[in-house]
């Protein structure tokens, strides 16, 4: 990229971070550290305002650079990603919305509690939840690589790890100072910017073809190099056995496991009932459903204007299909529109990687402080240590997200959330559904559904195609892998509630059936909700 690329997009960038920097300055200074300020903003969040911030929180740079490089690279088996994400939030509206936002209070683990025994259950929940952030924030990290890589034209270890670092460094500091409502404006504030962008380039895209979208799907076949196949299923999924189980495996855990993101979940706290919930639910689903149609437009424009090979060329994985699809519809490197159009695209998929590590840092540092920290002590802790214990693990988790992040950067971002949705539809999922709708769950087997799900999950990573055995893979030289898929979601899934049963049913443990009326009422009516 030439020196005006540079400095524009740096320039744009910088613009963003001290707005968010003095956002979350305001808001550290106007409110006091209070446990309800810290992971849920006051509940004072209108649900247009939290629908935005939802839908700033899941368009990460999986959706935004991830799902346009794949579409760009392997055609119709991308679309799997698009349409994946979006059917997630029918689970989440009528499954989880409403009851969660009335049983729990901050975290995952409060609305299992609420009728269990409080300390096992809140440790498995809690180790599970920051395990699940810590996988979706590698993908995060590993986009600011592939943006810095390219914006700076350098694709050494340098330019990539000082990137993941400075991305680290900030979510801390917006975590730390700022909570829940520093970081829910930050949100919107980025869902704002990113609607607006891909709003453009779709607009830029379709008027490059004359508003003829058959006429871009023939174009980016033929470019593609795989003519006909790059329009139909199969290019990536298809073929043996093995490919046709991955792609069930990985549309299982995309569609399964939004309802089990901390993240997500934790944003039905931020407003004050479960209508309110359920309406931003709403909002959120209209917001993210229009952006996941602009990705199919702009990853097959990538690979109809910009061409696969180039993409290659810049990024194997694809994450750099979107700026690069900017700069050629500006003008082409040189232009000054190719300059401003690709630092605004720059900028904005900044914007969205420092925006959603943000929710997922507070999301997994609240697990830390009000489910593994409370429980671990033998007396709760109080209110403002809570808070502080919060603090400390945010930068914690930023330190093991950062070392992830430099071992995966060549993994594309939507591949790896794929990996993290998987987790979290094992390990979350079945002990969230067991605890709302079965009377005689018991405390083993919440425990049991939880490590049942999410130890199977990280194994079977551990052994797939992901960590060794291929080129593409994190160990490329060495070969350890067992399990076939790349994605263990068809697998992990039916083990988490497998487990969950299995650990009930041989419980001596007698479910109570008051706490599960109290809170089957409690989750339908709101009725003591907090």
């Amino acid at each position: 990229m030439t020196g005006n690329h540079q400095t524009l997009a740096l320039l744009l960038f910088s613009v963003f971070v001290a707005i968010t920097l003095g956002i979350t300055t305001w808001v550290s200074r106007s409110r006091q550290g209070s446990v309800e300020e810290f992971y849920a903003g006051g509940r004072l969040f209108s649900p247009m305002e939290n629908g935005f911030a939802i839908a700033g929180d899941y368009m990460s740079a999986a959706s935004f650079l991830g799902i346009s490089g794949l579409i760009c690279l392997v055609g119709y088996d991308g679309l799997l990603y698009s349409v994946g994400f979006l059917v997630a939030w029918l689970v989440v509206l009528f499954l989880v919305a409403e009851l969660v936002r009335n049983c729990g209070r901050f975290t995952l683990a409060d609305v299992i509690a609420a009728r269990m025994n409080e300390r096992p259950v809140r440790i498995a929940s809690g180790t599970a939840s920051v395990t699940v952030s810590v996988l979706y924030l590698v993908a995060q990290m590993v986009g600011a690589g592939s943006l810095v890589a390219l914006l700076l034209g350098d694709t050494g270890e340098a330019a990539r790890t000082g990137a993941v670092i400075g991305v680290g460094a900030l979510m801390v500091i917006y975590v730390s100072l700022g909570g829940m409502r520093a970081t829910t404006w930050i949100q919107i504030v980025k869902a704002v910017l990113l609607l607006g962008g891909t709003i453009v380039l779709t607009v830029l895209v379709l008027v490059r073809f004359h508003g003829d979208f058959d006429r871009l799907l023939r174009t980016a076949a033929e470019r593609s190099g795989h003519g006909a196949a790059f329009l139909a299923p199969g290019l990536k999924y298809g073929g043996d056995w093995i490919a046709r189980f991955d792609f069930m495996s990985l549309g299982l855990a995309l569609v399964l496991g939004t309802a089990g993101l901390p993240h997500i979940l934790s944003r039905f706290y931020t407003v004050p009932t479960a209508r309110a919930a359920r309406r931003s639910v709403v909002w959120s689903i209209g917001l993210i459903g229009g952006f996941y149609l602009m990705t199919i437009v702009l990853g097959f424009g990538a690979a109809a204007i910009v061409g696969p090979d180039a993409v290659r060329g810049s990024s194997a994985s694809g994450n750099t299909a979107v700026p690069l699809l900017a700069l050629d519809l500006g003008g082409g490197a040189g232009s000054t529109g190719g300059t401003v159009l690709f630092a605004i695209v720059a900028a904005v998929a900044f914007a969205t990687i420092l925006a959603v590590v943000a929710g997922i840092t507070l999301a997994s540092s609240a697990s830390v402080a009000h489910d593994l920290y409370a429980s671990l002590r033998r007396k709760h802790a109080a209110p403002r240590s809570e808070v502080t214990v919060a603090r400390i693990a945010a930068v914690g988790i930023g330190v093991v997200a950062i070392g992830l992040g430099l071992l995966a950067r060549d993994l594309n971002v939507a591949f790896l959330v794929g990996l993290a949705f998987a987790v979290a539809a094992s390990a979350n999922l079945p002990v969230l559904l067991y605890s709302l709708f079965w009377r005689g769950f018991t405390t083993r087997g919440a425990v049991w559904a939880v490590y049942g799900g999410l130890v199977p999950a990280l194994v079977l990573v551990a052994l797939s195609p992901v960590v060794s055995g291929s080129s593409q893979s994190i160990f490329p030289d060495v070969d350890f892998q067992v399990f076939p898929l790349q994605n263990p979601g068809l697998v992990s899934i039916p083990l988490g509630f497998l487990a969950g049963w299995l650990g009930t049913v041989t419980s001596a443990e007698v479910a109570d059936e008051a706490k599960h009326a109290e809170t089957e009422v409690r989750s339908l009516t709101g009725a003591g909700a907090v």
